[in-house]
């Protein structure tokens, strides 16, 4: 293998979503900037990989997301610019279920804190606009506009492309073994050698918590599962007619996007079966237990939705105990940033995670407000 440099102002461990978002971020500043991925860039063992994933500004999670989303938003458009390519794709969002389940109470306070235009839709009115659902009576549906997906795997690709224009150095399929810390900086020791630098940025996904040793907080990787469903009515579910959706029961929360990319309404149930796996030994092989919950989703709420599988995939979403982001320096080491716990909910903050980081790295703070994903928290 050939290099021309072991010394760097920051080394990013992972590119993933949140690591490519970094290392383009401080490409972007000037900084120089190596990027680390154990696998291939893209790979498919991680929380990156596929063709959607939703972005919504109707949080039901906590409300101090939202003017996060705002500015990932923005984020996103400025990185379709760059690329002269289409990365997000506002279809609308939904969130439903019963009236008093935290998906739609959730969604209702976000919009009304944040000014956000949105329609409250009884079961009955969301199947007259959006014809593909088909809900309980007494449900109700948070619709808004601003919703929708992002195009999860063709970002990746574009942070990459834009950090290697703006002069980053990015290495896919060498294992970082550790990190430690030195008189000026972080040395990175890896299968193929080992690197210096003033600052690290750990955005290891499933991986982090093996990268960062601490007594202060565990992250808990999940094995999560995914179907492609193929509509009986295809134009019922297409990015025209369909939105990006949540649908609560009361027990269970399921989420999907519109056919794009590949055939079929992507659905998938949040935390699954609720397995703690090792990342380096769970099973990714989709099971028929897999494929059955899932597909007893499309066949109760999808309207013409429920034909056959046309595929099924496995990725983790890697837990924080509380479910908010980690996005902080390290106590002890405080030119290290983590980024991670992001628990199943980050994806569609990757662009602003990766400002966020790059903030933290370069100068230390940031501009933004991210008390919520504080180490001190625990």
């Amino acid at each position: 293998m050939s290099r021309h440099q072991d010394k760097f102002e920051v080394i990013v461990i992972g590119m993933g979503g949140m690591g490519t978002a970094t290392t383009y971020h401080l490409a972007r500043r000037g900084i120089d900037v190596l990027g680390l991925e154990q696998y291939d860039i893209p790979h498919s063992k991680g929380s990156s990989h596929g063709s959607t994933r939703v972005i919504r500004k109707a949080y039901h999670e906590d409300a101090s997301y939202v003017s996060l989303l705002h500015r990932a938003y923005e984020l996103w458009e400025q990185l379709e610019t760059e690329r002269d390519e289409r990365l997000l794709y506002k279809t609308g969002s939904v969130s439903a279920g019963p009236p008093t389940s935290e998906l739609v109470t959730g969604a209702t306070e976000a919009c009304e804190e944040h000014s956000l235009p949105y329609d409250k839709l009884s079961a009955g009115e969301l199947s007259e606009r959006v014809p593909g659902f088909e809900l309980p009576d007494g449900f109700e549906a948070v619709y808004q506009p601003d919703g929708g997906f992002v195009d999860a795997q063709n970002s990746v690709v574009a942070h990459v492309e834009r950090a290697h224009a703006h002069g980053a150095e990015i290495h896919g399929r060498e294992a970082v073994e550790g990190w430690q810390s030195t008189t000026d900086g972080v040395r990175v020791t890896t299968e193929k050698g080992s690197y210096s630098a003033d600052r690290l940025v750990i955005s290891a996904g499933a991986w982090t918590g093996e990268l960062v040793e601490t007594d202060d907080f565990s992250l808990s990787p999940e094995r999560q599962a995914l179907a492609w469903i193929q509509p009986e009515k295809p134009d019922l579910f297409s990015i025209d007619s369909f939105p990006a959706f949540g649908v609560s029961d009361g027990e269970n929360l399921h989420y999907g996007t519109p056919v794009y990319g590949v055939p079929g309404v992507k659905i998938g149930r949040h935390h699954h079966f609720e397995q703690d796996v090792d990342p380096d030994e769970m099973d990714r092989e989709p099971t028929d237990r897999d494929e059955r919950v899932l597909r007893d989703f499309a066949d109760s709420y999808l309207r013409d939705g429920a034909g056959p599988t046309m595929g099924l995939k496995t990725c983790i979403y890697t837990n924080s105990p509380d479910e908010n982001f980690v996005i902080d320096r390290l106590p002890n080491h405080s030119n290290v940033v983590v980024a991670g716990g992001f628990s199943g909910h980050g994806y569609k903050f990757a662009s602003v995670v990766g400002e966020i980081a790059a903030d933290l790295a370069a100068d230390g703070t940031t501009s933004h407000d991210i008390d919520l994903f504080s180490l001190d928290r625990f």
